[in-house]
């Protein structure tokens, strides 16, 4: 393996949907409340999924989201993103990996690009070779294409390649791809994935 590619949201942070849940218990909604709305309720993953596909812009998503959820429109993403935190221990791994050659390719599906930008303090340009944001290219997981532009940016074939994401129907068209996968679940397994993968020696 020569590269690895990793999800930002629930990979690189803390768990994507307990900081979904957080932000609902904080507005006194139902703890669910926005997870159901983005995984379950037709018009809320259209709406979502427009927003990474850079369809729709912030505005018009908190807009029509504040709606459905019964919340003020004004700030509503980033009150969404606010329990979000560095995987310091996922982050130092990546780091290490990169130092000893490895290239790495961060791909994510974005909250879009307008006024909120949820990866400002994370530095990316500098935590890897190459940064696809989904609605920068107006493609987003699982679409086939996005993975053939970071392989590509990459410059490394399928076969060379790991992707790691917290969402398992993103492994699919990876893995038809011809990459390696791992669902990412726990930081402590993935890390140990990610030694064995890339760092494990053959015995002498």
């Amino acid at each position: 393996m020569k590269a690895l590619v990793l999800d930002f949201g629930g990979v690189l942070t803390n768990d994507f949907w307990e900081v979904l849940r957080g932000f609902a218990r904080r507005e006194g909604l139902d703890e669910n409340a926005l997870v159901d709305l983005v995984t379950k309720d037709a018009e809320g993953v259209g709406l979502l999924r427009n927003l990474e596909r850079g369809s729709i812009g912030q505005a018009e998503f908190e807009r029509e989201m504040s709606v459905r959820l019964g919340v003020p429109a004004d700030g509503l993403l980033a009150r969404m993103a606010a329990d979000l935190r560095p995987d310091d221990e996922m982050l130092s791994a990546v780091a290490e990996l990169r130092a000893a050659g490895v290239k790495v390719g961060i791909l994510s599906n974005s909250w879009g690009s307008d006024y909120f930008d949820p990866y400002a303090p994370w530095n990316l340009e500098e935590r890897a070779d190459v940064v696809i944001i989904s609605d920068q290219v107006r493609l987003r997981k699982p679409d086939p294409e996005i993975f053939d532009l970071v392989l590509d940016k990459l410059g490394v074939p399928a076969a060379e390649c790991l992707f790691i994401d917290d969402i398992a129907a993103y492994l699919e068209p990876a893995r038809a791809k011809g990459m390696a996968v791992w669902h990412h679940a726990d930081s402590a397994a993935t890390v140990a994935e990610l030694r064995r993968t890339f760092m494990s020696t053959s015995p002498s």
